[in-house]
């Protein structure tokens, strides 16, 4: 990924490590339908104070929004917060160098495109960077917006 050159060469590095290590596992997990990279980092855009924006589709919301044991996998850190967002619910985490992740966790009809809903397509033509797709349902997404 190339970050902006706002950021330290270290906070690139931890960027870019947290993004393939969700990348990587979401493609060994079978309800992981998609992972879309949101946001400032999506868009090259990324600040020494920015956060990780992620969004989770999964065909099973529950293991991500009730269980805490994937995200002690992912050595996200602490969760600091749970909060609905529509059809997505933001889990924002901490990492040990205060590094903020947020993972927002819905289902697949996140990525409805007829029609597409207003606040999802406000996150995608915000900046959007498809990491996990294997239906296409994103990449449908994002030509739709």
């Amino acid at each position: 990924m190339n970050l902006s050159t706002s950021l330290s060469p270290e906070r690139v590095a931890e960027i870019n490590e947290v993004i393939d290590r969700i990348t990587r596992w979401a493609r060994g997990r079978e309800d992981i339908v998609g992972v879309l990279l949101v946001g400032s980092c999506a868009r090259n855009a990324a600040r020494q104070d920015s956060d990780i924006d992620v969004v989770l589709l999964t065909t099973d919301e529950c293991r991500y929004l009730c269980e805490e044991a994937w995200a002690v996998e992912l050595g996200l850190g602490e969760l600091i917060r749970t909060q609905p967002w529509g059809r997505i619910t933001e889990r924002r985490y901490s990492t040990a160098s205060s590094l903020e992740v947020e993972l927002g966790i819905g289902s697949p009809t996140w990525a409805t495109t007829d029609p597409v809903d207003h606040g999802t397509h406000r996150v995608v033509t915000d900046g959007a960077q498809v990491l996990h797709d294997p239906a296409g349902i994103l990449a449908d997404l994002l030509a739709a917006c």
